[in-house]
């Protein structure tokens, strides 16, 4: 699995390189007056026009992370090259003007981007603009006072924007500062974590936003006021980090990967804005060692996996380009958001960070298990292969309040830092990988959103959802159109978790719809297991009930427990992130499935196992199942139906 060195030696000069290759890099694609920076590769949904701004605000950032880092010392000339940019995009009249906010929504984006790289660079380009100038840049920004934003994480870019120019004397309103405050507020959902978007985490949105922008834009909102923001405002936003990074240090993989889940993955090391920002705004339980080796490995990642191409530009995928991991607003520049990755340069070169030895990662110190209650997922890492994997039953992304074809970026069961959900530009099939669908007689699968949590507690977790077939089975993160659905039987699903290893319980119940709504049945039950990328060989043991996938030092296993008589594998080319060819272990019932009884599968990802590992055992007792592991332990669960409560693990 190309495991990592104990130490990387990647220091603060290493990274001063790094981010002087991807700014360089980039300057061949800018306009005569640098404004606008045309990177190659298809245009986002916001055209061509946002994307060359795109390009230039968000390498801005990184410049700035660079230049003030080093105390303005500017051996490529970043302060002129970027100051000329400014220049020419806020003027009106200009050819290589931005796009105004009522143009094009994607600038308010981009301007808080530029807002910070203006403050931490404020000595050596803002203090040095000519008056004519720093006026055109205010009124550009100016606008943003009173815009309409979307109710998520948009709120901040505007907030963040309005701080800025209040300290150099521009536009802003108390009255924004204070909604952006009391909306965050009531997206908080506890343990650090907010879900993106509506009061009291409705739509379960959890993913990678919660560091690169739910706990960066804040402090950095308070950063930029300084003595100006409300009192107790920053003592609130560094302990709900603190709180945060606590549970994110158990997300990053031995390999360095973050965990593959969540919309805007293509912003890659962005990941890491939370983990720098814990140290700059000492808001972070992890010490100083542990943080070094997190950036340092998880910036390795993607550098020695091909994400930078040979150009030196960032890649519309993740470790190659992969289109089918795209949002309709991802541009050939969006990657570059990937520049908060480099804000630990603005700690100074004899920060403990920078002079402290490496210390391992969670996963690299010992196996461990760890229940993440607020987005719902159990998490377990084994530090034999390095993996991390997030049982999820508690986030989708979806309104809960009518159905949607699943996303596969989360709806999945199952996400790791290893293993990738498979996301075919052509979804018809229905989900397959870390999945529990029920096959129609036309062969298409069910969808999962929205699920309903049930239980997250200790090892176990449980969930449920009604089964729906979907008119139209394209998906995307924020719903998609509306299109008919064929609604069949609740699944209730529950999870139990034990190093590589996960214990699935499967329940099926008649759905009390009127007959007019139903999807025509029978319906047969399929279980997958993780997708493998690379997969060979495969082994499939049909009186046994077990397929087995291998492949990049991978095993993906599923073990029939009761109900499942059929082992098989789904192969498919293309529709996995991590290679060109994939493959999935499949259990299914070759006959109807029966309501109010209880299915079950072992399911494993990790490296190869050792020879003669067992898996788990079970024992069915009506709605309640006792698993032994194979170390001789136990755990007693109950899996009820609709309207009962469920039991927990004993």
């Amino acid at each position: 699995m190309n495991r990592p060195p104990s130490s990387t030696a990647l220091d603060r000069v290493a990274w001063e390189r790094r981010a002087d290759r991807l700014l360089l890099a980039v300057r061949p694609y800018a306009t005569e007056r640098r404004s606008l920076i045309h990177l190659p590769g298809p245009a986002s949904v916001s055209g061509r026009w946002s994307d060359g701004l795109e390009g230039f605000a968000r390498t801005f950032l990184l410049a700035a992370f660079r230049l003030a880092g080093a105390g303005g010392a500017d051996p490529h000339g970043l302060a002129g090259f970027y100051a000329e940019g400014l220049a020419a995009g806020t003027d009106p009249a200009g050819a290589e003007r931005w796009p105004v906010f009522a143009e094009c929504a994607q600038a308010k984006v981009e301007a808080a981007s530029i807002a910070i790289a203006l403050h931490e660079t404020r000595p050596w380009i803002w203090d040095r603009l000519d008056d004519g100038t720093r006026q055109r840049v205010l009124d550009w920004l100016a606008p943003m006072v009173g815009a309409g934003m979307p109710a998520n994480n948009w709120i901040w870019f505007r907030s963040v924007t309005e701080a800025f120019a209040r300290t150099v004397g521009g536009r802003w309103d108390a009255c924004d500062l204070e909604r952006t405050v009391e909306l965050t507020d009531s997206w908080y959902t506890g343990d650090g974590w907010y879900s993106d978007g509506l009061a009291g985490g409705e739509h379960r949105n959890h993913d990678h936003y919660n560091g690169w922008a739910m706990h960066f834009y804040p402090l950095w909102f308070c950063r930029v006021l300084g003595d100006r923001a409300p009192s107790g405002l920053l003592d609130r936003y560094r302990a709900r980090l603190r709180r945060y990074l606590a549970d994110h240090r158990h997300l990053v993989g031995g390999n360095g990967s973050p965990l593959i889940q969540g919309r805007s993955l293509t912003y890659r090391f962005a990941a890491l804005a939370p983990v720098w920002a814990g140290a700059l705004f000492d808001a972070t339980p992890l010490p100083p060692g542990e943080t070094r080796r997190i950036a340092a490995l998880t910036l390795d990642h993607f550098t020695r996996n091909g994400a930078i191409d040979a150009d030196g530009l960032l890649t519309l995928g993740w470790h190659r380009p992969y289109r089918p991991l795209l949002q309709d607003y991802s541009g050939p520049a969006s990657p570059y958001w990937a520049s908060k990755g480099f804000a630990g340069l603005l700690l100074p070169p004899a920060h403990p960070v920078w002079t402290a030895p490496e210390e391992p990662l969670a996963v690299e110190r010992g196996d461990f298990a760890y229940t993440l209650t607020a987005p719902g997922w159990l998490v377990s890492g084994t530090v034999a292969d390095g993996v991390v994997r997030v049982l999820n039953h508690g986030g989708d992304h979806s309104d809960p309040a009518r159905l949607h074809s699943d996303d596969p970026l989360y709806a999945r069961l199952a996400y790791s830092t290893h293993a990738a959900p498979e996301t075919p530009e052509d979804p018809t099939g229905g989900p397959t990988d870390s999945a529990v669908v029920l096959i129609g007689p036309d062969g298409r699968a069910s969808h999962r959103r929205p699920l309903r949590r049930v239980a997250v507690r200790g090892r176990v977790a449980v969930s449920r959802s009604r089964a729906h077939w979907p008119a139209d089975e394209r998906w995307d993160c924020f719903g998609g159109p509306e299109t008919e659905y064929g609604v069949g039987p609740w699944i209730t699903v529950g999870s139990v978790l034990r190093g590589s290893w996960e214990v699935r319980l499967v329940r099926v119940d008649p759905d009390p719809a009127p007959e007019a709504e139903r999807a025509p049945g029978p319906w047969r039950l399929r279980l997958g297991g993780w997708a493998v990328h690379d997969a060979e060989p495969v082994a499939v043991e049909e009186e046994r009930h077990t397929a087995s996938v291998s492949g990049s030092g991978l095993r993906s296993t599923v073990v029939a427990l009761t109900g499942f008589d059929r082992a098989h594998v789904h192969r498919s080319t293309g529709g996995n992130l991590l290679g060109e060819s994939s493959a999935v272990p499949l259990l299914s019932t070759t006959g109807p499935v029966s309501y109010a009884t209880m299915y079950a599968a072992a399911v494993r990802l990790g490296g190869e196992p050792a020879r003669g590992e067992e898996s788990p055992r079970l024992r069915v007792d009506g709605a309640g199942a006792r698993i032994r592991w194979p170390n001789g332990e136990t755990d007693s669960v109950e899996l009820p139906g609709p309207g009962l409560s469920p039991g927990g693990a004993g």
